[in-house]
């Protein structure tokens, strides 16, 4: 797992933090969107004041010539609100959706840059729901969310000021309530934002292990394992049900609050503001006026009580993104680091160990040099580290003890992107895009014409599967590649790494998912293929790598023999011992070839140590 740069800060001052870089991204346009609601609002205030006059002057004491200029201002304010909020909303919703942009693809462009170990341990549902669910919060913060907070609070504080104009001790009688429920409010939100990140984590697991059970659906029905997925996926989401009931109750809270406020303070003026009108102290006006003002003052505190709930929702996904913001990419301070113009190919291993949890080794003091334009297999029993070794000289690892030189320059001190554009790899399990034969050849290199295209088709054989489609190279394979067979992705795979023109290459079995006959034929074009590339094998199938330059035999971590074909099989070690097994099992299969063959399990012979002075 990836290390995070430096000591985090806490949750609240990560979310602020990335919060404030929001606002600062959208300062002009959030200013814009201020400055509408200020104007908004104040228009919004028009007609509330304007009953005073209608009662007063108009009513009480017949000024009719009124009646007019206060219809005309008041039906002018409100079509003005009207047309600055039209304003608003669209000025605001563009500004948040293009920061929601913004962040996924910051997001995705910082997860792909992260260490394969992050990968490994963690579900590729989960990320894609921080990818895309997390970043859907930001809207509340640059968007609508804080501009109606902003407006609330400029409404309030103006009719805080006529209400306190208009009658100081009723208003100190309402602030009371008021500054009780804004306490109680405080205090939810404090509660409430835990539960809401919580639930962003619950939802990013179910999503994750949705995605598996959708991806391995034939797995699933396989094994009629149909009853188990349902009883994992209606866990995981009987917990998010739990969270939402959770958030549901305190915000429902929040709101009977905000009722229930509505009724105290309605209370308190029919009771205080009747006895001040008719002890003189206030005019039927200035009462109306008071209890619409008093309206403005109650509404934006229930305002604050919804958007704070999106605020603190909001601040949650950001606690999440900022998670992944923390780690440290795989070419961090890249800069620093050696460009990487050519490569010739001549890899070396000095004393190299690796372990992925500490205490674990999972190679030890592995040292062989690989020449240039050499192929160097790699064999041995399952575990015993030779994935482990491809994945250092694919620099998806790097090793805690040793060294590992590329053209006698430290691999760790390169450039990573320079150095990977030197390689091509064909895994054992190749992945293909959803997208056409022609698209995934060409995604080693997306600029390369079509006629280059075909030509490593050709040299992969790819030709005898693809004439029989309709549309040839431009036939869609699918999710994964699933329209294809096993060998026929693996034929794809191998054009993909033969366009790539590697001086590296890795062949990670590379043709175990072909028959005997495609084999010969993919055989023929790997050979052209690794000449003049340096390249590493691994290799079940022994009889494919009779021709390697050197062949290294790993168990346990360790290189327990080294040397040519023929060498290795006079020795009769544990080369020979897999060499001779693997021949058994093949010539009982064509003797008898409606039986399955198993050998007995019988324990390897001690290895014999390769010396010291061999192992360099």
């Amino acid at each position: 797992m990836s290390e995070p740069r430096a000591a985090p800060k806490p949750r609240w001052e990560s979310a602020l933090a990335e919060a404030k870089r929001l606002l600062r991204a959208q300062r002009g346009r959030l200013i814009a969107a201020g400055l509408l609601m200020l104007v908004s609002r104040l228009a919004g205030l028009v007609l509330p004041a304007s009953s005073k006059f209608l009662i007063d002057d108009v009513l009480g004491q017949g000024r009719l010539g009124l009646l007019v200029p206060l219809a005309l201002a008041a039906g002018g304010a409100t079509l003005f609100q009207a047309a600055t909020g039209f304003t608003l909303s669209q000025l605001v919703g563009v500004a948040a959706q293009r920061q929601i942009a913004e962040m996924r693809k910051r997001l995705h462009a910082h997860v792909l840059r992260l260490p394969t170990a992050y990968f490994d341990g963690t579900k590729s549902g989960e990320l894609i729901a921080r990818v895309m669910n997390d970043a859907e919060g930001i809207r509340n913060l640059v968007g609508t969310g804080l501009i109606q907070l902003f407006g609330g609070l400029v409404t309030g504080v103006v009719a805080l000021g006529v209400l306190l104009w208009v009658s100081w001790r009723l208003t100190l009688a309402n602030l009371l309530v008021l500054g009780a429920f804004a306490g109680l409010m405080a205090f939810a939100f404090r509660k409430l934002r835990p539960v809401f990140r919580e639930r962003s984590r619950i939802q990013a697991e179910v999503t994750g292990r949705l995605g598996e059970s959708m991806g391995g659906v034939r797995v699933v029905k396989a094994y009629t394992a149909e009853a188990v997925e349902e009883r994992v996926f209606g866990a995981g989401i009987d917990r998010l049900f739990a969270n939402v009931r959770t958030t549901m109750t305190g915000v429902s809270a929040v709101t009977a609050g905000s009722t229930a406020l509505m009724g105290i303070v309605g209370t308190v003026m029919i009771v205080a503001g009747g006895r001040s009108v008719l002890a003189g102290e206030m005019t039927l006006g200035d009462l109306v006026m008071y209890v619409f003002f008093t309206g403005l003052l109650v509404a934006p505190v229930a305002e604050i009580a919804s958007v704070g709930t999106q605020l603190t929702e909001a601040l949650a996904g950001l606690d999440r993104i900022r998670e992944i913001f923390t780690r440290a990419t795989e070419d961090e301070g890249e800069l620093e680091r050696e460009p990487v113009e050519r490569v010739v190919g001549e890899v070396a291993f000095e004393a190299v160990g690796f372990e992925y949890e500490a205490g674990a080794p999972v190679l030890s003091e592995i040292s062989f040099r690989a020449p240039a334009g050499s192929t160097t297999a790699l064999v041995g029993s399952s575990g015993s580290g030779k994935s482990t070794l491809i994945g250092l000289v694919l620099a998806f690892h790097r090793p805690q003890r040793g060294r590992i030189l590329v053209d006698g320059r430290e691999l760790s001190a390169l450039r990573l992107r320079d150095y990977r554009r030197h390689l091509g790899a064909v895994f054992q399990e190749n992945f293909l895009f959803d997208g056409t034969i022609a698209e995934n050849i060409a995604y080693a290199r997306p600029e390369a014409a079509r006629a280059e295209v075909l030509a490593a088709a050709a040299v992969a054989h790819c030709d005898e599967f693809v004439s029989r489609f309709e549309k040839g190279y431009d036939t869609v394979v699918g999710e994964r590649g699933v329209k294809l067979s096993g060998g026929q992705r693996q034929r794809v795979a191998i054009a993909r790494a033969i366009l790539a023109d590697p001086a590296i290459l890795i062949l990670d079995e590379a043709t175990s998912s072909l028959d005997s006959e495609s084999e010969a034929l993919i055989q023929d074009g790997l050979a052209r293929l690794r000449q003049g590339r340096t390249t590493f094998v691994i290799a079940h199938r022994l009889s494919t790598i009779r021709a390697a330059d050197q062949i290294l035999v790993i168990e346990g971590g360790e290189i327990v023999e080294r040397g040519g074909h023929a060498e290795l099989i006079a020795l009769g070690g544990r080369y020979r011992q897999l060499h001779d097994r693997q021949h058994r099992l093949e010539s009982d299969r064509f003797v008898n070839p409606g039986e399955d063959f198993t050998p007995e399990p019988t324990p390897p012979p001690a290895a014999t140590p390769v010396p010291p002075a061999e192992r360099l």
